[in-house]
């Protein structure tokens, strides 16, 4: 049994009080780094099209992640991914901001969710019904396919941020604060899309 298998075998039962199609699960990407946004991903999975390996998007390959990625958008009833932006982290913080993502994929859905498995221990404050589900991407695979659509989209932000400034590496570490990471915020300065209100972000604006 991979460790994967093993840890979602271990929580507890999902009860789940829904049981019709349009059921839609939310996940985010983006909570930890210092630089760009935080993105979400909402997906109503299509009952009569089963989509094999879905898991958090954590413990697979990027290979595996963006295979996954075009069979979740092919397959799905709906997705959406939305953000919200580094200037909406720093306005709102990561808390709100990230709940803002989450409404703003919701809101994107065709057709409508009627009810929201949100992985996490906060639901974002949609006036559609629904629970938060901790370690969800684990437990129901509507939550997993949202944090794979997320992952693989913030991923190809980062790739697209480290061609414009390759030395920072970005493509490397997704912005997250790594040893790199840091020592290149030191040396060469925040961008224009590094979050303001993250702590090594904030110290190092307070030495230019």
């Amino acid at each position: 049994m991979t460790s994967a298998r093993r840890r979602s075998s271990e929580l507890p039962r999902l009860v789940v009080p829904y049981a019709g199609e349009r059921l839609a699960g939310v996940d985010e990407v983006g909570r930890g780094p210092l630089v760009g946004a935080v993105v979400a991903a909402a997906v109503i999975l299509d009952p009569c099209r089963a989509i094999s390996g879905l898991a958090d998007s954590k413990m697979l390959s990027a290979r595996r992640r963006e295979a996954l990625d075009l069979e979740i958008r092919e397959g799905a009833l709906a997705f959406a991914v939305a953000e919200a932006s580094a200037i909406e982290v720093d306005e709102l913080n990561i808390f709100h901001a990230t709940h803002l993502a989450m409404r703003r994929a919701i809101d994107a859905l065709a057709p409508a969710a009627e009810y929201l498995l949100v992985d996490g221990n906060r639901l974002p404050g949609h006036h559609v019904p629904g629970q938060a589900v901790v370690k969800g991407d684990a437990r129901h695979p509507a939550i997993a396919a949202a944090s794979i659509l997320a992952k693989v989209a913030r991923d190809a932000q980062m790739v697209a941020l480290d061609a414009r400034h390759p030395e920072y590496g970005f493509a490397r570490h997704k912005g997250y604060p790594t040893r790199e990471h840091l020592a290149a915020l030191e040396r060469l300065g925040p961008l224009p899309e590094h979050r303001r209100s993250f702590g090594p972000v904030k110290r190092q604006l307070a030495l230019c």
